[in-house]
């Protein structure tokens, strides 16, 4: 059955990007360039992301001129990227440009998806779209040991703690591992 898993890496101070929509801070954090290949998506998963995390990925790494690295990076992975920009598709990946709200295009990605898992990498306003569509099954962050002032927050939407459920708390090299599993909203009795 397919799950939607947010993962991403954040700063302990709840930012995944800084002012700048960088994310070079978390890859000076040593093991930040390497993850455990345990951390990674199966390589069955599709993908999705927001335009920041995509365009931030194509420029630091090049790329579009060096579409080798894309698979790389990514394998044979489809990926999603909302955006309501053209945008540059290295030359053999397979990349899906989609635009507007979550659930004007959840049907289509579920069905891309098939069985496979589908991993919300780059966005935490996305991540909050699925969430609010009823579509987030998990969150899973690496905690970098990294305090910054501004930037892109991890999920600005708040969530109470009867619907997140920790599975899972271990180090990881630097990083803080955490793994929630997302709750249904608990219904009350008729008439609350």
């Amino acid at each position: 059955m397919t799950r939607f898993i947010y993962d991403t890496a954040t700063s302990f101070t709840g930012w995944i990007a800084d002012s700048d929509h960088s994310l070079q801070w978390l890859f000076d954090v040593p093991g930040g360039t390497e993850p455990d290949p345990e951390l990674l998506p199966p390589t069955d998963a599709l993908i999705v992301e927001g335009s920041s995390t995509y365009e931030w990925i194509l420029r630091e790494s090049d790329l579009v001129d060096h579409p080798e690295k894309w698979h790389e990076l990514f394998g044979t992975r489809r990926t999603f990227v909302f955006t309501s920009r053209n945008l540059p598709v290295p030359e053999g990946a397979d990349v899906t440009f989609v635009s507007g709200p979550v659930t004007g295009v959840l049907s289509e990605i579920r069905d891309a998806a098939g069985e496979s898992d589908v991993w919300i990498v780059g966005g935490g306003e996305l991540a909050a779209q699925f969430y609010d569509a009823g579509a987030l099954d998990e969150i899973a962050l690496s905690i970098a040991p990294v305090a910054l002032t501004s930037g892109a927050p991890l999920f600005p939407r708040r969530v109470e703690s009867d619907r997140l459920r920790l599975v899972e708390a271990r180090q990881v090299g630097q990083f803080a591992r955490l793994r929630f599993v997302v709750d249904a909203p608990r219904v009350g009795p008729a008439g609350d």
